[in-house]
């Protein structure tokens, strides 16, 4: 169970406005809650990879190679996942703003949710960072690799915690994803504690090279797991 070798890597999921990042030397995890995208740079300078449930690039027209495939894998939880909007909504600043912008280049409006992530998006647009040490990851997809025999339910009810916390011991001592979660605020939810220690594994995963990425292998369009 843990790590072999002495890297140290990150898993990154958004709260709410804010991010929980789940740090693992190789031993220990520990989670933290940062205030923006700035911090989690600073929080996880350190690290040889980190892991961010958002997305990373933004297609010019259409949708994203790595999103279609993921969206493919995971099947029936595949509306776990929403379609990256095109870049130019990165410059609107209402939701009928952007669906017209959308409608124009792609045919289609964007959903509410992703609107509501559109703040998120920008922080990680706004900020430069390594390509091949910062990736994108889709927890959702990183839990049904580190467990393929699991029928995940949502993330949201109770067997769904369990179940997520089961497929993390895996590689995990539960006692300390148990502690780091305990350590938290109150604020974020547990699936967001939870996404965030998936990120880490894929991470790790990267880190070693046995990941396995939907799109493009350079990191233009990529999604790990």
């Amino acid at each position: 169970m843990g790590f072999q070798g002495r890297k140290t890597v990150a898993g990154v999921d958004g709260a709410k406005g804010k991010w929980v990042v789940a740090l693992f030397d190789g031993q220990d995890l520990q989670m933290s809650v940062e205030p923006d995208v700035q911090a989690v740079l600073v929080a996880t300078r350190r690290c040889d990879v980190v892991g961010v449930d958002m997305p990373l690039s933004l297609p010019e027209s259409g949708y994203r190679t790595s999103e279609l495939e993921a969206k493919s894998f995971l099947g029936r939880a595949r509306s776990s996942i929403f379609h990256t909007p095109v870049r130019a909504v990165l410059d609107t600043t209402t939701y009928e703003e952007a669906c017209a912008v959308s409608r124009r280049i792609t045919g289609k409006a964007i959903s509410k949710q992703t609107w509501y992530l559109m703040s998120s998006v920008r922080q990680w647009q706004d900020v430069s960072f390594d390509p091949e040490r910062v990736v994108e990851v889709h927890p959702e997809c990183s839990f049904r690799h580190m467990a393929p025999d699991t029928s995940f339910v949502s993330k949201k009810s109770a067997r769904g915690v369990g179940q997520r916390l089961s497929a993390l011991s895996t590689w995990l001592d539960p006692v300390s994803v148990h502690d780091a979660m305990a350590s938290l605020p109150v604020e974020p939810a547990a699936d967001d504690a939870l996404d965030a220690a998936a990120a880490a594994w894929s991470a790790w995963r990267f880190s070693r090279g046995k990941h396995r990425y939907f799109g493009t292998s350079d990191g233009v369009d990529r999604i790990v797991a």
